[in-house]
């Protein structure tokens, strides 16, 4: 899953938000070099990772894509599946969207240490609203351009918007399927590890 996602599902403490997020950042083994609360939320990061990568129903979704996409439709999916998390916010959750992202974004601000790459781009994440963007498909577009210029093969995702809206309704059936499924793991794992729900 791609940010926001892991931000719902990784619990509501500022150390579980923080951690959701260093998923995406820090590599390697845990070896106390963060609080131990946010390097709980990292390896439930991981957890979710893992349990959504071997999920029949993400299976099925990543099959529907050419095969000669199938080396990125994970990467599309991530993505894809945080706009329709966006889109359906209210079905997911009892805070509004906009309070939940500004939210995130404060307790961005007031960490000082931040790791790598994402000490870079929290500022912009904030001023532009990254996370309540996703809302609107056409913003996926940037992001996916975004995604290019990291990738040292950028035309792999050449012509991927437009395959995201062949297969936008097929898709979100998809992801309405597993959410809820990926909520019940996550859940289970915070309950699991002692930590707070953010439901």
């Amino acid at each position: 899953m791609n940010y926001l996602a892991h931000l719902h599902l990784g619990g509501a403490a500022p150390p579980q938000l923080l951690g959701s997020l260093y998923g995406d950042f820090v590599k390697g083994p845990l070896g106390g070099q963060w609080p131990a609360d946010i390097e709980a939320a990292i390896r439930l990061h991981r957890r979710i990772d893992a349990f959504t990568d071997s999920h029949p129903l993400q299976a099925r979704a990543r099959a529907r894509f050419p095969a000669a996409r199938r080396r990125t439709a994970g990467m599309l999916l991530d993505l894809f599946f945080d706009h329709c998390l966006a889109r359906d916010w209210a079905d997911y959750a009892e805070q509004p969207l906009d309070a939940f992202t500004a939210r995130v974004y404060r307790v961005l601000a007031d960490e000082p240490l931040l790791p790598g790459r994402l000490a870079l781009i929290a500022p912009r994440m904030a001023a532009q609203d990254w996370l309540g963007s996703y809302r609107e498909f056409a913003v996926l577009e940037q992001v996916i351009a975004g995604m290019q210029r990291r990738l040292s093969r950028p035309q792999l995702l050449d012509g991927s918007l437009g395959e995201l809206e062949r297969l936008y309704q097929p898709l979100s059936e998809d992801f309405r399927a597993f959410y809820p499924e990926l909520m019940a793991f996550a859940r289970g794992e915070l309950r699991r590890d002692g930590g707070m729900d953010s439901r």
